[in-house]
């Protein structure tokens, strides 16, 4: 075992090999088993062919020329078998060879030179340099709008890299209520690392004026989203339509929402309609 952290493998190089001494010892007794069976066939066919022509004579009994028809298939059946459990042992023994899957770099290494291994075990990490899957988590809103069939721009380095969706993961974030979405492209040669930037063109709806309130506004209250205001120190519960999101804030639309009116954003869980409330910036 020679590769290291760090180290460049192409696909097919070998990585690790382990002991096959066990292997090989059963390889070259069942060579031996194959001779012996190939010998035993020889004998056995010849027997059988001069049978054919006693019995034709009358010069054997039908039971010894039955015999011998019996001995020589069974000798053939044998040899197959002998073959077969060479050809199991080989296949084996390219286990004990474990090979680069593909092109690649490798990021971990988790084994040593004469260190046991268990079946299963990790023997190294590989991340594949010409691919990359890029994640992103966003708004459902925006989630809803994509199209398999549809490739979109996305931007690396300053580089624009063309890609389809590849999934739309259905476990999003409670907390900022956005969904992580995949694409899968390839990386042209560009050294990646995990955690770089990349951003990517989607589309938008027409523009549209809407009031923009912190997240922590909105909450759900009687099966709908709704926000409560300071109205002189009483708190009046309204109803809105969530437009869309952004990082920290959510656009909203409601009856009788105005630009500037004070919007309840902690402790609006315990409040009621028309309950007396006291902002603490006053």
């Amino acid at each position: 075992m020679t590769f290291q952290t760090g180290d460049i493998v192409k696909k097919g190089d070998i990585l690790v090999t382990l002991d096959s001494k066990i292997v090989n010892s059963k390889i070259e007794q069942q060579n031996i088993e194959i001779k012996i069976a190939q010998l035993d066939l020889e004998n056995s066919k010849k027997d059988y062919e001069r049978n054919q022509k006693l019995i034709k004579k009358n010069s054997i009994s039908q039971k010894t020329f039955d015999d011998s028809l019996f001995k020589y298939n069974s000798s053939i059946q044998n040899l197959n078998i002998a073959k077969n459990i060479l050809d199991q042992l080989k296949i084996e023994k390219g286990y004990k060879t474990i090979k680069a899957p593909y092109d690649g770099i490798i990021i971990e290494k988790n084994t040593q030179t004469s260190q046991w291994l268990n079946i299963g075990q990790t023997i190294a990490t590989i991340v594949d340099t010409k691919s990359a899957d890029v994640i992103f988590n966003l708004p459902s809103s925006y989630v809803y709008k994509l199209n398999k069939d549809k490739t979109y721009n996305i931007k690396i380095k300053d580089k624009l890299f063309s890609s389809k969706l590849y999934a739309a993961i259905p476990n999003g974030d409670k907390r900022t209520r956005t969904f992580p979405i995949k694409f899968t492209l390839d990386t042209d040669g560009i050294f990646l690392y995990d955690g770089i930037d990349v951003s990517v063109k989607l589309p938008r709806d027409k523009e549209v004026n809407s009031l923009i309130v912190p997240r922590d506004a909105v909450i759900k209250r009687f099966n709908q989203d709704i926000v409560f205001i300071d109205n002189d120190g009483i708190a009046s519960m309204i109803p809105v339509k969530i437009i869309g999101y952004n990082s920290t804030d959510v656009a909203i639309s409601g009856a009788g929402l105005v630009e500037g009116a004070n919007v309840v954003v902690k402790g609006n869980e315990r409040i009621f309609p028309n309950q007396p409330i006291k902002s603490l910036d006053k």
